[in-house]
């Protein structure tokens, strides 16, 4: 068997046993290099691209396991395979916490060594496999989510392409359920940083009091029920991105420390005072105005501008309305799988209602109500029935004529009989399904059913 194409870098200050394993190697129809310290075989690894290390451990100037993490600073991908004499539980667990892929014990077992190298280049090759394939799944999850030919959508897509393969910090802006997030996800996913952490918060869910212990962690003890140091997400999202959505909803006190971080690319943890240098990207998401803000005193105008290098406005769904088509097919898909139902499209007074909705809470509103239509549904397509809700906007003001006066007032059970009776019609007379709407068990709506006289 020939592996001309594999070469293994030899590291060992036994010359004997190192010329021995040369030996052995080049039988076996590998290409080998030699180097005779851990410092040497640092230096080779930086020359040229091993396809596999075999070393010792015991070295008099540098020692195999401290080589060995500094050989995966310089190339993570490269197996590493250590060698020794004196054994220990410990020192296995060393070897692979800094990420050698095996360990064996001398003297060697050669038909051991013998199948621990080409499995060690399978799981190399996997390895490769498996990221190729995470960068599929991300390719997929932009064609899947970012929907749309409009030519709003379509501007958004090319700067969301020319922005991502930068370090650039993005503020992207838009209404409530407009997919800030996932125009967030896809220049997370699209950048160099894929393979690292994308870690999001809200800032407007955390009360301000944990809000820098989230973002920066803490040490123990830095405050009642830290009975552990904790890493914050800043150091969660090391190498990769953190997504800060309703970021003009953070407190004047933690903008400080915030622009601390992006300028200093350092933070210490409450109650710490090591500082700690961290890589990350930060994209950020408001729905306010957020210059509005700085001028009213409630966001600061040097951390504004900090986070505002790349704007980007994520258009409401009044805006693009050609695509509601398209987000209308891909959500019903998507829940008819999800659901079980087999459900063919929409019919044309259907689509008609979907176009012609104000959609105030944009993309979500749409998902949700499609949502709803798919599980209430009987029928093969969607009928513009099936949104009933749909039209009935709270930003909309209640007209003078439908103001309630004394003469409309009815008893309490006829309010209700008349509620229960037009749920019961509109779903079908389903009283499991009337009974789960309305937020009352199946007997107590046949207990009404009967008092009213229709059961």
């Amino acid at each position: 068997m020939t592996n001309p194409d594999i070469t293994v870098l030899i590291v060992d200050d036994d010359d004997a046993h190192r010329t021995m394993l040369v030996t052995l190697l080049d039988g076996w129809g590998y290409r080998t290099a030699e180097a005779d310290d851990g410092s040497s075989a640092i230096a080779r690894v930086k020359e040229q691209a091993f396809d596999l290390v075999l070393m010792d451990n015991r070295m008099l100037k540098v020692s195999g396991l401290e080589a060995l993490g500094k050989i995966k600073a310089i190339n993570s991908a490269i197996p590493v395979i250590i060698m020794t004499a004196f054994s220990t539980i410990e020192l296995a667990v060393e070897a692979i916490r800094k990420g050698a892929y095996d360990y064996l014990t001398k003297p060697l077992d050669f038909d051991k060594l013998k199948l621990i190298i080409p499995r060690a280049m399978e799981h190399v090759q996997l390895r490769e496999e498996n990221r190729q394939l995470r960068e599929q799944v991300s390719e997929q999850f932009d064609n899947r989510n970012m929907i749309g030919n409009s030519p709003v959508m379509n501007r958004l897509q090319e700067t969301i392409s020319q922005v991502a393969p930068t370090e650039a910090t993005v503020l992207i802006s838009g209404e409530s359920g407009t997919g800030k997030e996932l125009v967030a996800s896809a220049i997370h996913y699209n950048s160099d940083r894929r393979d690292k952490p994308f870690i999001k918060i809200n800032c407007a869910a955390i009360t301000e009091t944990l809000l820098e212990s989230e973002l920066f962690g803490h040490e123990k003890g830095a405050f009642t029920g830290a009975d552990r140091k904790k890493d914050g997400r800043f150091l969660q999202a090391d190498g990769g991105t953190i997504f800060l959505d309703e970021i003009g909803e953070m407190p004047l006190a933690m903008q400080a420390k915030l622009l601390r971080v992006l300028q200093e690319k350092e933070l210490t943890r409450v109650g710490g005072e090591k500082v700690i240098t961290v890589n990350v990207r930060v994209i950020t998401a408001t729905n306010r105005d957020l210059l509005e803000r700085v001028q009213q005193g409630a966001f600061r105008e040097d951390l504004f501008y900090r986070l505002n290098v790349v704007a980007l406005e994520v258009p409401s769904l009044k805006e693009r309305q050609e695509d509601i088509p398209l987000l209308a097919q891909a959500f019903l898909e998507r829940f008819a799988s999800k659901n079980r139902k087999t459900i063919k499209g929409y019919t044309p007074a259907a689509m008609s209602q979907l176009m012609n909705a104000p959609w105030p809470g944009n993309i979500r509103e749409l998902m949700n109500t499609i949502e709803r239509g798919v599980i209430l549904t009987r029928a093969e397509f969607l009928d513009n029935g099936d949104f009933s809700i749909v039209n009935q906007s709270p930003q909309e003001p209640i007209p003078e004529t439908s103001l309630i006066t004394s003469a409309d007032i009815l008893p309490l059970e006829n309010v209700e009989k008349t509620a229960i009776l037009k749920a019961l019609e509109q779903l079908g007379g389903n009283k499991s399904e009337t009974a789960r709407q309305l937020g009352i068990t199946r007997r107590t709506l046949h207990q009404k059913l009967k008092r009213y006289g229709v059961m």
